[in-house]
């Protein structure tokens, strides 16, 4: 984002704060209330869906980006730089590049907490809600001890219930191709990932051949995409070798009933599914294809060797005539 942006940015704080009212974000998830209560701004919906879990009735949570674009490419909002400078705590992951200069240009005094890792498997999130907690500790005094045990039991069910799904649908072993953002929870689950693609916008025309290459020879039968990413690769990478494309989500909020990652989780395994359903039907229909073409070069063959039979009949019969 260019300084400049920002400059004009802040410029809008003066017309807010004179109006003194509630802002609304085109993405519908920032929220301006007069509240007592502490204001937690978080980056992500993963994060804010983490404080909501932990705090969300002693804190007022706050969301920047959309779920629906990867928080790394987000043009931030007159309503962004209101929210960071009305936070007490601000929470990111650390790879947003807008954070700091959203900051300086809002005059926060509000510490920022970069809670870094991987968020889209039972490891990995157990980990996002143990750091937020340490977060809502040391910066807020607010002890959510007891919830973070509670919200750690459901990532421990929620990982057995993986388990066991991936077992009675034979997840293991079957080979997929995976955008990068997505391979974490694909390995949990224990696919065979045969070919991995980055953001579409940085995978060179080697590495996509590399990708279909070895798709093809490996026989991948998904194409597991990353919606925040977009899909077209995706989609094109599936149509080229014969698979089945299916996008997942790394954010809660894609859709109304996602409210945190292990909904989003149980959300991705349905889909996952569903998709392989699709390849399997897919796979019976090639095979009946084949049959049909082995059939049919059997049934051709057949006339073909009806058609020399009937002719050398006839020949014969010529030559007994002419005896």
């Amino acid at each position: 984002m260019r300084r400049g942006s920002l400059l004009l940015l802040v410029s809008t704080l003066f017309i807010l704060s004179v109006c003194n009212f509630g802002s609304i974000s085109a993405s519908g998830f920032n929220r301006f209330v007069m509240s007592n209560k502490p204001s937690v701004v978080c980056t992500t919906t993963v994060l804010s869906s983490v404080v909501t879990d932990l705090a969300g009735d002693i804190v007022s949570v706050d969301v920047i980006s959309s779920p629906a674009v990867c928080p790394a490419h987000y043009d931030v909002r007159p309503s962004d730089v209101e929210a960071f400078r009305r936070a007490d705590l601000i929470l990111a992951h650390g790879f947003e590049p807008w954070v700091d200069e959203l900051k300086k240009a809002s005059g926060s005094k509000a510490p920022i907490v970069r809670i870094r890792g991987a968020w889209n498997s039972p490891k990995a999130l157990r980990q996002i809600y143990i750091k937020v907690s340490e977060a809502l500790r040391d910066y807020l005094g607010i002890n959510v001890s007891d919830r973070l045990s509670r919200a750690l039991m459901g990532i421990d069910s929620l990982e057995s219930w993986l388990k066991r799904v991936s077992e009675e649908n034979h997840f293991v072993g079957k080979p997929v191709v995976c955008m990068l953002f997505q391979k974490g929870f694909i390995s949990s689950l224990g696919f065979r990932i045969v070919a991995v693609y980055g953001p579409p916008e940085k995978v060179s025309a080697k590495q996509y051949e590399a990708v279909i290459k070895n798709a093809t020879d490996q026989h991948a039968i998904l194409v597991i995409d990353n919606i925040q990413s977009g899909t077209d690769l995706g989609r094109k990478i599936a149509s080229e070798i014969g698979a089945v494309e299916v996008a997942l989500t790394n954010f809660p909020q894609t859709a109304p009933h996602l409210n945190n990652m292990t909904q989003v989780m149980r959300w991705n395994i349905q889909r996952i599914i569903d998709a392989l359903k699709n390849a399997e039907l897919m796979a019976e229909v090639s095979s009946l294809r084949g049959q049909i073409e082995t059939w049919r070069t059997a049934a051709i063959a057949t006339l073909i060797a009806a058609a020399l039979e009937a002719v050398i009949i006839a020949a014969l019969l010529m030559r007994v005539r002419r005896r």
